[in-house]
């Protein structure tokens, strides 16, 4: 698997000064945690949820989260279950079955790859029942998204997940999802992200990634973010975004990438506020329609929330519409600037402060080495722009179909 291979190579070679580099679901955790990109959520009870993954692959996804909780209906869970035991031992079927993962690069029938596939289950007991169900598929799911994750119920999904391991022989990685009201309510909040981040610790090497579930925290106070403002913007929702990332977050060794929240908004409706793209940019490139169509499609709140959520220490995102990915991996992809910047920084051993290659900052090598630091994690996989390659660029490239 490599971000944006669904572009022609002539034109990748144009936007990339360091192209993106494979990776497959074997990889160390904290590559693919960087590799999730943005995450697309769909149901499980999606009638043609086979072609569904191999359709969103062809897009550009690379991770996918099959999800038998909030997206389905109380009275739909068993139908959920044999659905995705279906068509996910259709995939495998279709993939060659010979026992190569299919998140590894192993084609379905039509030639499209698989993307890291992912569970979102209700109970810990679906863990084991469903592996046992998807026998050879199972090595189809990369990990399982655990909901209403908090210290006191966390234990016995991860035990689950543990056992479904064991038994299988795979190595199946966990993202927990912080939503629950005790990790919103300020009385309960930092007692009970720090009994996770003790808990999340004995099992680290099954932590892929830690979610925000936005929708549910809102739900606490009974809100719902408009797609004229991001999640920034609704401050009892902010407040514990910070408190995840300061607590479970840490560049110190101790702490787990963190997701972005879900943009849940992907068709017109009736706007308060300005569009939040400028048109210079677009103008520049001659890509007027692009923005149009950012702007028609409520894209433009997106995008100013993942620069938000980068700004934060977010890394990637959950959408619910493919229409998403392009934008939030284009943000992904590390600028020429950025990466001189970091290359700067890590190049001295000693610390000291210096002038940015692009004479417009200053660089200290001590304060931004961490930064610098997850930086080249992120070009890694994402690559890094051309010099005087430009978002714009980068997203029309990705969302060309």
């Amino acid at each position: 698997m490599r971000h944006f291979d669904h572009i022609d190579a002539a034109r990748r070679k144009h936007l990339f000064y360091r192209h993106p580099r494979p990776f497959g679901r074997h990889d160390d955790p904290d590559v693919l945690a960087v590799a999730l990109g943005a995450t697309l959520y769909c149901p499980a009870t999606r009638p043609a949820l086979a072609a569904d993954i191999e359709r969103a692959a062809r897009r550009g996804v690379m991770s996918m989260v099959v999800c038998l909780e909030d997206a389905i209906a109380d009275d739909e869970v068993e139908a959920g279950e044999a659905n995705l035991v279906a068509h996910l031992r259709a995939l495998h079927t279709a993939s060659g079955a010979d026992g190569a993962s299919g998140a590894d690069g192993a084609s379905g029938a039509d030639g499209a790859e698989v993307p890291l596939l992912f569970v979102r289950v209700r109970d810990p007991r679906q863990i084991g029942d469903l592996v046992g169900r998807l026998g050879a598929a199972a090595e189809l799911v990369t990990g399982f998204v655990l909901p209403k994750f908090t210290a006191s119920g966390g234990g016995a999904f991860l035990d689950a997940l543990e056992d479904a391991a064991d038994r299988s022989g795979l190595r199946l990685l966990a993202m927990p999802v912080i939503e629950s009201p005790e990790a919103v309510y300020a009385e309960t909040r930092a007692e009970m992200l720090h009994d996770v981040a003790r808990l999340l610790a004995k099992h680290r090497s099954r932590i892929l990634a830690v979610r925000l579930g936005a929708t549910d925290m809102s739900a606490a106070y009974g809100l719902r973010r408009p797609p004229d403002l991001t999640i920034y913007d609704i401050g009892p929702v902010a407040g514990v975004i910070c408190d995840v990332v300061n607590i479970l977050g840490r560049a110190d060794g101790t702490g787990h990438v963190v997701t972005g929240p879900v943009w849940e908004y992907f068709s017109q409706g009736e706007r308060m506020f300005k569009p939040q793209l400028r048109q210079s940019p677009f103008d520049r490139q001659r890509a007027a329609p692009l923005r149009q169509r950012l702007i028609t499609s409520d894209l433009d709140g997106l995008i100013r929330e993942v620069h938000l959520d980068k700004a934060n220490g977010l890394t990637g995102k959950t959408v619910i519409h493919p229409s998403h990915v392009a934008a939030v991996h284009a943000l992904s992809v590390v600028t020429h600037e950025e990466y001189s910047d970091a290359a700067d920084i890590l190049g001295v051993a000693g610390g000291g402060a210096m002038a940015s290659s692009y004479a417009n900052k200053m660089n200290e090598a001590k304060p931004h080495r961490a930064w610098a630091q997850r930086l080249m994690l992120r070009a890694r996989v994402f690559g890094v722009a051309a010099e005087g390659v430009t978002f714009v660029e980068l997203l029309e490239a990705a969302d060309s179909r």
